[in-house]
């Protein structure tokens, strides 16, 4: 039962970067100026695909050539531009809610899934399964309106701390990437998140960390209404499931969102397969990579039987697919913006 997605994030558990007051993308316009515009990129196979794809689709006069228009370049949140392991951060967020709600909910102590996470027992949380998580982010998500979430959201990601790097998780964001962001907005590219998580669970902090506005975060949803309070309008977060964007989800929500097939897109896990496999098999030149976690020392190493991040299928496919599989060991010479 593993689906990244903002509903599932639970059930897997047991560079300079960032707000950096300049409307962060973690990469300065020196850094852009280099003739090297990776340059936490090692000289592999994987950093040559993506010079070569960028310098074919704008170089004019090449058959390869994109307009600027078309030049849509899609990215997986969870695992691709962050962290995701050992838990998600979706869920990190979800048990500090349980915990601070608490007070106000003594039925908890004694009542799963809650009992589950006041108590620090993930196993019992696991054995919760999907019924369990929904309930417990119905109860730290939605009952209150779009501008109450967004403050909580960002009130958390400013403080939060994750337990082995003991750093903000707006931190936790990998630094190549970060780069290729930057890399493909100088050369006319707009980019786009589409991940499993929860879309206005993002979307306060995304422009900060990545230079990618909430208008172009794509993600999991739970339904909103209209509401008229104390004479003003507001929408109203309810406890119902309105999308989750994964897998076969991320195609529909990208083409809901932006109306147009992106021509590159980036992913880690099989959760991610549906989006690549959309992208690539349209006419014309298309990048598909995937960020496969090789790296115990400075991150995490994981694939096949991850609880998190399951890459299976994609590492069995790739090389037919004609995806670049980025090894993150050995195609990374960074990995976080504080590495040495």
């Amino acid at each position: 039962m593993k689906r990244r997605s903002f509903l599932m994030i639970a059930v897997a558990s047991p560079g300079m970067v960032l707000l950096n007051g300049t409307g962060g993308t973690g990469v300065s316009g020196a850094a852009l100026a280099q003739s090297d515009p990776l340059p936490s990129w090692n000289d592999t196979a994987a950093k040559q695909a993506i010079l070569s794809f960028v310098q074919a689709v704008t170089t004019e006069g090449s058959p390869d050539f994109v307009t600027p228009s078309e030049r849509v370049a899609v990215f997986d949140n969870d695992g691709t531009l962050w962290v995701e392991s050992p838990i998600y951060t979706q869920l990190a967020f979800v048990i500090d809610r349980v915990k601070a709600l608490a007070p106000d909910h003594p039925e908890w102590a004694s009542t799963q899934p809650f009992q589950a996470v006041l108590e620090n027992d993930l196993a019992a949380l696991s054995a919760a399964g999907e019924e369990g998580l929904i309930e417990l982010l119905m109860a730290t998500h939605a009952g209150m309106t779009t501008e109450a979430f967004d403050a909580v959201v960002t009130g958390w990601i400013a403080t939060a701390r994750d337990g082995r790097f003991k750093r903000p998780y707006t931190e936790l964001v990998y630094q190549p990437m970060l780069e290729l962001l930057a890399y493909l907005r100088a050369n006319g590219f707009e980019s786009f998140i589409v991940s499993g998580g929860g879309i206005e669970f993002m979307r306060p902090w995304t422009e900060a960390v990545y230079g990618i506005p909430p208008q172009n975060v794509i993600g999991s949803s739970i339904r909103t209404e209209l509401r008229m309070v104390d004479g003003k309008p507001v929408l109203m977060r309810l406890p119902q499931v309105d999308f989750i964007d994964d897998k076969a989800g991320k195609p529909v929500g990208i083409n809901a969102h932006i109306g147009r097939r992106p021509i590159a897109a980036f992913g880690n896990s099989d959760g991610d397969y549906e989006m690549l496999e959309w992208v690539t098999t349209a006419e014309g030149r298309r990048l598909g990579m995937i960020v496969h976690h090789t790296d115990a020392a400075r991150e995490y190493a994981y694939d096949r039987n991850s609880p998190v991040g399951r890459l299976d299928r994609g590492l069995d496919d790739a090389a037919t697919r004609g995806w670049t599989v980025i090894d993150m060991q050995a195609d990374w010479g960074r990995v976080f913006g504080f590495d040495g």
